[in-house]
């Protein structure tokens, strides 16, 4: 074990500066408890650089052309390409060209001490971080070690990959240039939100999907209507084929698929799930197996354990920023808690130490065209969890809110009712604008509001908001 008599001592140790990390430091430091966070690439993390932030300014210019195309006495000014030199541009400004000078200052302004290094655990409440010169700062903590170093993109073992040099979501973000093709694999969030973008900026895209459809972990419909835009878009979607071998040869990509066919491409982007960032990170020390994904309670506490503690993807509970960062308020306060020898946390359902709208109330929106959002269980979910529901659906089209948004507007809206508690469980909206609906459904699941006060919450007219009065109709009879 590493000696740490000469470690500088913090009341909490986080190990990760992604948003998740940042949050449960401030957190700390909030509640009056010292902090340092340790980063071995940017503070700010994945999001702000590769992910969140760089794939919403690719993707805004498409949906707002996409839209405007969509209003009279608008359309025929928006005709021809997207100006990509101006999008990718936009895009680097929101990543702040890769440098991390304001995220660092913000630390610094909250009184976080930043040390940049790989940092691992080395035994009990112990943390070594190693710079890239070799130097090693040794770290030990009061109260608790915060684990949030996220997650990567899993790769699928395919002979030749390595050599192929292909893109991860990493590379789709950051790229400089449009490719002439591009295989996408994969039919989740990443792939379909890439698969739009780089189709928008010039790209012809073929999407190759292993299942039977796009946006698998949605309710159906929303895959089927994202699949429907893309193909009128210009894109292939291909469902039911897999890739079993990929070269590159003179710039070119051949991968071969397990029907014996193959296509060629200038990139290939692999946006086929997320692996947990915690195979080098010291867990064996503790008594946890590298590599894994570390299993919490409800404070985020990793199991078994007083001081240790998983934060955001790496505990795989939901892997989203907004969830993490809302896990980051609730671990936040339960160390600080903790620490300051609260003697009963408010560990119930709705108590301030208690992370229950992981599994209550999950949002997401995925900014394809049209966008998909929803919350909570969709109709399958709820069936499997032993729910008596009833699934309500509405054609959006029907709204008057959403004709004004756009002409010709497609998209549709589900609701899961609890029909043994008259609540909803989960609600999915698919349509251009319903990012901005998400959030209403959002406080109704985790709320747990009762249909009948549902009712009496009127929607303004005519926005596309309306859904909801269409969906309680519906619902009546």
């Amino acid at each position: 074990m590493t000696d740490m008599t000469d470690a500088r001592t913090y009341d909490v140790v986080v190990i990760g500066a992604g948003p998740v990390g940042e949050n449960v430091a401030d957190r700390a430091r909030a509640a009056g408890l010292s902090a340092a966070i340790v980063e071995s690439e940017l503070v700010g993390g994945e999001c702000s650089y590769w992910a969140c932030m760089p794939s919403k300014a690719l993707l805004r210019p498409v949906i707002a052309r996409a839209d405007a195309r969509r209003v009279p006495g608008l359309r025929h000014s928006v005709e021809g390409p997207l100006d990509t030199a101006a999008v990718l541009a936009h895009r680097d400004e929101y990543t702040s060209h890769w440098k991390d000078d304001g995220q660092v200052g913000w630390l610094e302004g909250i009184g976080v001490d930043l040390y940049r290094g790989h940092g691992r655990l080395a035994g009990p409440r112990q943390v070594t971080v190693t710079a890239t010169d070799g130097t090693e700062h040794r770290l030990r903590a009061r109260h608790a070690v915060a684990v949030c170093t996220g997650t990567r993109a899993a790769l699928p073992d395919l002979p030749g990959l390595a050599d192929v040099k292909p893109w991860t979501s990493r590379e789709a973000t950051a790229a400089d240039h449009v490719p002439g093709r591009l295989l996408v694999v994969g039919g989740g969030v990443v792939a379909v939100e890439m698969a739009t973008a780089w189709q928008a900026l010039g790209s012809h895209v073929t999407v190759l999907v292993r299942g039977g459809g796009l946006l698998p972990r949605m309710e159906p419909f929303a895959g089927e209507l994202v699949q429907e835009a893309l193909t009128e878009a210009g894109a292939e979607v291909r469902c039911g084929v897999s890739v079993t071998a990929v070269e590159r040869e003179n710039g070119t990509v051949t991968a071969t698929l397990d029907d014996g066919s193959a296509l060629q491409a200038d990139e290939i982007l692999f946006a086929t799930g997320r692996a947990p960032r915690t195979d080098d990170i010291g867990l064996e020390t503790v008594g946890l197996e590298p590599g894994s994904w570390l299993p919490v309670d409800e404070s985020l506490r990793v199991d078994g354990s007083e001081w240790l503690y998983a934060v955001g993807d790496a505990n795989h509970r939901a892997l989203l920023t907004h969830q993490g960062k809302y896990q980051a308020r609730v671990a936040g306060a339960a160390i600080a808690a903790r620490a300051q020898g609260v003697p009963l946390l408010e560990t119930d359902r709705w108590g301030a130490h208690s992370a229950t709208a992981d599994h209550a109330a999950v949002p997401q929106v995925v900014f394809t065209d049209p966008e998909a959002a929803s919350a909570g269980l969709t109709l399958a979910e709820a069936e499997a969890a032993g729910h008596r529901v009833r699934a309500v659906d509405y054609d959006m089209s029907g709204v008057a809110g959403a004709g004004l948004y756009a002409d010709g507007y497609r998209g549709r809206a589900r609701m899961i009712v609890d029909l043994d508690r008259e609540i909803l469980l989960g609600v999915t909206f698919v349509g251009p604008g319903v990012g901005e609906l998400i959030h209403s459904a959002t406080v109704a699941v985790a709320g747990e509001v009762p249909l009948e006060r549902l009712w009496h919450a009127v929607p303004a007219y005519p926005t596309i908001s309306e859904v909801w009065l269409r969906l309680l109709e519906t619902y009546r009879g």
